[in-house]
């Protein structure tokens, strides 16, 4: 490795100056990539603001060494780069990006509009977010201001338009980055302004108040509302909110948060064609529903960093991974975000073993990422993430990090041919925020009905069973997927449900878990009782919830040859035309219906009525891949495989298989064909190739 004064790069003379507004954007429909980037993206954020300028040449020449092709600039920046209101100072930026252009760096520029400066605060105070229990949250960290404040709205599409009219067509910018991580670490707000925002936007959805009322209810409790000026925010009450008008105000939220960013864009777009992103967290952020936020994108981004409690925490990687590929329709993504080593803000944060950063980042690629990138370049000395690892840690670039990160950007630079691979699934795995947010409200059968335990807990069996994962809306077309399953669709519009019931029809194989289809996008019980919009399908509906007290359980029988276990749920199924599979050992109802089999047209519908574990899933997965045509893969334990098709110089399909091994010992990966190549090493290898315990490959084959 080179000293970091043995590179010493040199800063270009010609000035950045003013840009034209140019007449073309990229838009929703946009299908290219980064401009200028040919490799897969490999960097993290860069925060040379907290440093001397005589240490950036410094991180730029460890740069090159690590491989790095792209950094994230100015995310944090706006009160170095607006001091005061409307005065701006851009020489700083612009000698970095100069810099960085001169030693090959591509800039993803951020807008630096989830950090609003001191001024701002003291000048608007009432844009300042207040929570659902009335405390206003003040300056002194990270976040956002109120999100429908004018002044706020006013201020940040003021500052993206002026870095756009600046830098728009700067050589080293390759993408734009907006604000950071919309709707963390608070999304909801409950002030002035929102109270204001909220009216006009229930106004533009329901019109009347006599449609608003029946839409929530209000005849219950006595709620009804007579006047638009008596409708306020779902602030704390003496009891439970209406759950109807908690739900539209967490789609209120949603669209006060996006609205803000398509502001932000927009502004930028007058100035600039470069894409434009910002960093979703998919799996981690609730508050945002990004398949509406995917429409607004250029290229979906995101953030994942692993829970360090779970030491499978692998597992949650590849689905954030298959939601964000999910979410993009397909196309490649870039991980804008995640960690060398520990994180900082959990309770127990636990560094990275050796080789994991390796194996995380091989994963996201597996799963779509053309981008591997991190929080942060280095490591800093002050504020609240100074514990937070970094590409070049507090110990400097001799460490192991450093070297790990370095061995990974000669990888990836070694894969550049698998950009643009996609991914195939042949399972769907329902995701619908609203009905997240719906279940998620209080007073249900069962505080242990999470529909975060159940989505997790299917997909690691669909995991554990090496079959790829695709996340789904379940309105969308699904025709593509052998089985769809429905691990917690709480609230399911009778859309919804005709298409699931459509593609049941057409010969798909679809698996509903329990409390499923209960409610209509009002939060309303379906007319027709629990389950209703999906009885033909499913050939039943719901008669009761049957929820177990804390601790308790009960057995199924008729899934193979043993009993196995179910917790948190049964219900009282009542049948019309669906077959019994298998029945309740004890329970609330002892020899009632647990799980049930209907066929309808060319496909089947299965219905699960009671809480199995990851293990116990097994048993209930086996008859469910029959009918759709699948089978477990057979693959070693902790053996992670995922394919991405390509087309190779001649236009002929490639097929590159990402093979990462979390196990302890070597294990290995059968029949793969000859004539396949390791882009790691080098080598041509076929038949049972050897994974190495905590290692991976990425081989190369012929379609």
């Amino acid at each position: 490795m080179p000293d970091a004064t043995s590179a010493r790069p040199t800063t270009p003379s010609h000035p950045v100056g003013h840009v034209p507004p140019g007449p073309v954007q990229p838009g929703p429909d946009f299908d290219g990539w980064l401009p200028g980037v040919e490799q897969v993206c490999y960097g993290g954020d860069y925060n040379p603001e907290q440093w001397p300028e005589e240490v950036w040449e410094q991180d730029v020449a460890l740069m090159r060494a690590a491989g790095v092709n792209l950094v994230s600039v100015g995310i944090f920046s706006w009160a170095l780069l607006e001091p005061r209101e409307g005065e701006h100072d851009l020489g700083w930026l612009d000698r970095l990006l100069d810099l960085l252009h001169a030693n090959g760096i591509r800039v993803s520029l951020g807008t630096p509009t989830a950090s609003p400066p001191a001024w701002f605060f003291r000048t608007y105070p009432d844009s300042r977010v207040v929570t659902r229990d009335g405390t206003v949250l003040d300056f002194g960290s990270r976040g956002m201001a109120a999100p429908s404040s004018p002044a706020y709205r006013r201020a940040a599409t003021r500052i993206a338009g002026v870095l756009a009219e600046r830098y728009g067509t700067h050589p080293a910018l390759a993408l734009w980055h907006v604000h950071n991580e919309y709707g963390a670490p608070v999304s909801d707000d409950y002030s002035e302004h929102a109270q204001r925002a909220w009216r006009r936007w229930l106004h533009a959805r329901y019109g009347t108040l006599d449609a608003l009322n029946a839409a929530w209810g209000t005849r219950f409790w006595g709620q009804v509302y007579g006047e638009w000026d008596h409708v306020g925010v779902p602030a704390v009450s003496p009891s439970v909110t209406n759950p109807a008008m908690r739900l539209d105000f967490a789609r209120f939220t949603d669209a006060m948060l996006r609205e803000c960013f398509v502001a932000e864009r927009d502004a930028i777009r007058a100035h600039s064609t470069v894409p434009v992103t910002t960093n979703f967290m998919a799996a981690a952020c609730p508050s945002t529903d990004l398949w509406a936020w995917g429409r607004e994108v250029d290229v979906v981004s995101n953030d994942h960093y692993l829970t360090a409690a779970d030491p499978r925490g692998h597992v949650g990687l590849a689905m954030a991974a298959d939601l964000t590929r999910s979410v993009a329709g397909g196309k490649p993504w870039i991980l804008l975000e995640h960690s060398s080593s520990a994180v900082n803000w959990q309770p127990r944060n636990v560094a990275k073993r050796p080789g994991e950063e390796r194996r995380n980042a091989l994963s996201h690629l597996g799963r779509g990422a053309d981008g591997i990138m991190f929080f942060q370049w280095r490591a800093s000395r002050s504020g609240a993430e100074k514990f937070h690892s970094a590409m070049l840690p507090h110990a400097g670039a001799d460490s192991r990090v450093f070297r790990e990160v370095c061995e990974l950007g000669a990888e990836l630079g070694r894969l550049a041919e698998v950009r643009g691979a996609r991914v195939r699934a042949d399972v769907a795995l329902l995701w619908d925020y609203e009905s997240h947010w719906a279940q998620d409200l209080e007073w249900h059968p069962s505080v242990d009905a999470s529909h975060r335990e159940r989505t997790e807990a299917f997909y690691d069996r669909l995991w554990r069973d090496g079959l790829t994962v695709d996340m789904a809306h379940p309105a969308q077309d699904l025709s593509g997927y052998r089985l769809v399953v429905a691990p917690a669709s709480y609230l399911l519009t009778t859309v919804a449900a005709d298409n699931l019931t459509r593609y049941v029809e057409g010969g798909g194989t679809l698996l509903v878990s329990y409390f499923g289809a209960v409610v209509d996008e009002h939060d309303a019980v379906h007319d027709g009782g629990f389950g209703a919009p999906l009885r033909h399908a499913l050939g039943l509906t719901v008669e009761e919830f049957l929820p177990l007290r804390e601790g308790e359980s009960l057995g199924v029988v008729g899934l193979g040859d043993d009993v196995v276990p179910g917790t948190v749920w049964a219900d009282d199924v009542a049948l019309e035309g669906a077959d019994v599979v298998a029945t309740y050992d004890g329970g609330p109802k002892p020899g009632g219906v647990a799980v049930t089999r209907h066929r309808l047209g060319a496909g089947t519908g299965w219905y699960v009525s009671t809480r199995l574990d990851v293990d116990a899933l097994a048993a209930l997965m086996a008859p469910v891949y029959a009918d759709a045509g699948l089978a477990s893969s057979g693959l070693p334990a902790e053996l992670e495989v995922v394919r991405r098709t390509g087309a190779g110089e001649d236009g002929a399909a490639v097929v590159y298989t990402v093979a990462i091994n979390h196990a302890g010992d070597d294990a290995k990966l059968p029949d793969v064909a000859p004539g396949t190549t390791d882009l790691l090493t080098g080598d041509a290898v076929s038949g049972a190739v050897v994974i190495p315990a905590g290692g991976a490959r990425v081989l190369r084959t012929a379609g």
